[in-house]
């Protein structure tokens, strides 16, 4: 569309295959596997792989165009932007140093793309500068461009030629004046910020994915014994039975159907679980699951689909909000007021899921036994020795470890298994005394029986009662710990508390938090390294910061593209789309990188003055630039738009880099024209004094 020539298609198609072909080979050699992330990485690649070959093919089908002969072109035209493409390419690569020594769960999932566009982008400047230029110089014979041969198109010519008439009379005016040319810069670097801070959404740890299975815990009143769970569990099942692909044919069934069912009951609670027939329906499984489960008296259902990424059943976004005290009662107690305050700030009925760890209802039988300690003294006995005689007529009293045939083995005292039918039966336990006396256990101690805890839950070892909350996925993680935290602990605390009962939230929340941290601290390293790396081409630390003013326009863009996305499709914020930002600080200084060097090289080596060589650097390179920035975006634009199996993980990542690159490509263009036409001249005109300086004693 841009050169109108075949052959310089052909050319530049070169650089697709041997960098990808070239990045199967090195994820392989280095041991990394091909999964949806790391081909989504070598998919967004495709667009870049071709940046470098098309910035050298342009500067050599221009010089082509001026009437250099077709090898003095591909020389020249390689020659010429060999630095700039070389930087551009370091720059993309480097930025990912920081993300490859990252040792958090996310990082993981950050190194398969991070190996993927860096091996890609490093093949593809081996062939800009080897490939390109053999091929340029076989291929792109003839007159290149000439009037008789070039292909009309109407509209797209009339376009082309006054959007580059509009960038070079931009850069002729800016560079006139200079007040204009700072009001220009502060004013898109100031409506760039304020963008991205309305944009900015809530952030997310990692994207849940579309696994197929939905799981689920049932959680009968207390006290149930095996028998009676397993037949509610067995109703459950039934109740789904009218959705069996085995019962059903599809079509005939209200709603998805199971590929398969199952449920697992156990002493006081049951778990089940189903596939569906089709992938992208397990969630709607989860009220067909639910509704059965309700229907039991006093039963509660936790169902929900298990993220890719958690290590637990649901672990990939749950919040786990910790109530840490003394006594288990008045756990209980703030654990049920908690929990009836987040089912009324998040309902289950919007996809909403909170599971009480452990149940908060002290409904287990338990069996207490109380030793009178002057009835005890009065015998000869401790409390020990009653405790021990309990034991060895309950579970056995282990006394002594023995060695049987080179096995050691637990010796361990019991009573006879008949002696207590019933649970009242444990005051009916002997218990020898001092002095060879039998005595019945109640008459050494009060028994009662009363009900407690299944189990006790310890949180560095204070005991705790924990609510799970798995928000919906049409809530961001960090909009869910901010509503936790403001309309449920804030509250609770102020309406009391029992003494020593505090509140802490822990789970995704500490891995978002973490992740967060160290994400911010990789992008400030990103940006220096980069920084750094443009320093050393341009020797000067000046042009690189002109450079950099690229990189805020380009989060907006991101942003902007990940809010585009959300009209659509929910896209939050989560670690994986922010890994976009970190590509995008690579990626989008190329641009400006072709514009300063283009400018520097003709002021070096064609003696132009600073205005001219700005003016000329606009018109050179606003077609490389914009040919580099569509192939870009439409070879990553399926990825964002065409929904597909995973499309889930890396759609956000897209949306920011396209969103990033495409307003990038525009206002750097009008950021970087205006900012040189102000620093270029003085930077400049003291390289030369200061050359002069060291010439002039020689002379």
């Amino acid at each position: 569309l841009f050169l109108r020539s075949w052959r310089a298609t052909i050319v530049v198609s070169a650089a697709i295959p041997v960098s990808v072909i070239g990045s199967f080979v090195a994820m392989a050699a280095l041991g990394r596997s091909l999964n949806v992330i790391s081909l989504a990485g070598i998919a967004f690649a495709v667009g870049m792989v071709v940046d470098a070959a098309i910035v050298v093919l342009e500067n050599i089908y221009r010089l082509r165009q001026e009437g250099l002969s077709k090898s003095e072109a591909a020389y020249k035209g390689a020659q010429q932007v060999w630095p700039a493409v070389l930087v551009s390419a370091l720059t993309t690569v480097m930025v990912f140093i920081p993300i490859l020594t990252m040792e958090l769960e996310a990082g993981q999932l950050f190194r398969d793309i991070a190996i993927a566009i860096s091996v890609s982008v490093m093949l593809s400047l081996l062939v800009s500068v080897t490939l390109i230029p053999a091929m340029s110089n076989r291929l792109l014979g003839g007159k290149v461009g000439s009037s008789g041969k070039h292909l009309k198109i109407p509209l797209v010519d009339h376009f082309g030629r006054g959007f580059a008439r509009m960038w070079q009379g931009f850069a002729a005016v800016v560079v006139r004046s200079k007040l204009l040319a700072a009001g220009v810069v502060v004013a898109i670097v100031a409506v760039a910020a304020i963008a991205a801070r309305i944009l900015l959404p809530q952030l997310d740890y990692l994207p849940t994915g579309n696994q197929n299975f939905v799981f689920g815990f049932v959680q009968p009143p207390s006290g149930y014994n095996l028998e009676t769970t397993a037949s509610i569990a067995k109703r459950i099942e039934n109740g789904t039975r009218p959705h069996w692909a085995s019962e059903v044919a599809e079509a005939e069934a209200d709603g998805p159907v199971f590929e398969r069912f199952f449920y697992v009951a156990r002493e006081g609670n049951a778990f089940i679980g189903g596939r569906a027939e089709h992938d992208g329906r397990a969630a709607e499984l989860i009220p067909i699951m639910q509704q059965p489960a309700f229907g039991e008296p006093g039963t509660f259902a936790f169902v929900f689909q298990p993220s890719l990424f958690g290590r637990s059943i649901g672990g990939g976004r749950s919040i786990e909000l910790n109530i840490s005290g003394p006594d288990l009662e008045e756990l209980f107690g703030v654990g049920q007021r908690a929990f009836f305050k987040i089912m009324q700030e998040m309902p289950p009925g919007e996809g909403h899921r909170t599971r009480p760890r452990p149940g908060l209802t002290l409904g287990a039988p338990e069996v207490r036994v109380l030793p009178d300690r002057v009835r005890l003294a009065d015998n000869g006995l401790t409390a020990r020795d009653l405790g021990q005689s309990v034991d060895a007529f309950n579970d056995g009293l282990r006394v002594a470890e023995i060695n049987v045939d080179g096995r050691r083995i637990d010796l361990t005292l019991t009573g006879p298994r008949d002696n207590v039918t019933a649970t009242q039966g444990i005051g009916s336990l002997p218990v020898v005394t001092s002095d060879g006396r039998i005595l019945p256990v109640e008459s050494l101690a009060d028994i009662e029986v009363t009900t407690g805890p299944t189990q006790i839950r310890r949180i560095e070892r204070a005991r705790t009662v924990t609510m799970a909350v798995t928000p919906a996925n049409t809530m961001a993680l960090e909009t869910a710990i901010d509503l936790l935290q403001g309309q449920v602990i804030e509250p609770l605390l102020a309406e009391g508390v029992p003494e020593g009962v505090r509140f802490s939230i822990s789970g995704s929340a500490d891995k978002l938090t973490q992740t967060w941290n160290e994400l911010v601290i990789d992008l400030l390293l990103a940006t220096v390294i980069v920084y750094l790396v443009m320093a050393v081409l341009f020797e000067s630390f000046l042009y690189p910061l002109i450079i950099m003013l690229s990189v805020p326009v380009a989060a907006a863009g991101g942003l902007g593209g990940l809010a585009l996305l959300n009209l659509y499709v929910l896209q939050p914020l989560d670690m994986l789309t922010m890994l976009g930002f970190v590509i995008l600080i690579g990626i989008v200084v190329n641009n400006a990188i072709l514009l300063v060097h283009q400018t520097l090289y003709n002021i070096r080596e064609e003696g132009m003055d600073p205005d001219t060589a700005i003016t000329r650097a606009t018109q050179n390179r606003v077609r490389p630039i914009f040919m580099s920035t569509l192939t870009s975006v439409f070879g990553m634009l399926p990825l964002v738009l065409f929904p597909g199996a995973g499309s889930e993980l890396y759609r956000g990542l897209g949306s920011v880099v396209l969103g990033g690159l495409s307003l990038s490509a525009v206002l750097t263009m009008a950021i970087v024209p205006p900012m040189m036409s102000i620093t270029l001249g003085l930077i400049e005109r003291r390289k030369s004094e200061d050359s002069r300086r060291v010439t002039a004693p020689a002379e």
